[in-house]
């Protein structure tokens, strides 16, 4: 059994509350559940509105297919424009 992580670090623009950041952060995990089948979840920056970090989790038989998942993952969110990624923390376990 292979565990691809990844934590991802996000800048969001133009949200000017908690409220406007939490509907795109939850647009965006729900979206990305749906189609890629992960466990994904706000995981740090909560009180801070343009900033979040997401993490998110896929099991495999494979390194090569936990990596591709991952990859696809970080593209999605890169085409994304209401957010841009700051910085990724990948583990393949």
């Amino acid at each position: 059994m292979i565990i691809g992580s990844c934590k991802i670090e996000l800048m969001i623009y133009e949200v000017s509350s908690l409220k406007e950041k939490r509907h795109v952060i939850k647009s965006i995990i729900e979206r990305l559940k749906a189609r890629y089948n992960i466990s994904i979840g706000e995981v740090g920056m909560n009180d801070k509105w343009q900033r979040s970090q997401i993490g998110f989790v896929c099991v495999s038989n494979s390194s090569n297919h936990a990596n591709e998942v991952i990859d696809k993952v970080i593209d999605f969110i890169e085409n994304d424009g209401r957010v841009e990624i700051i910085n990724t923390e990948m583990e393949i376990l």
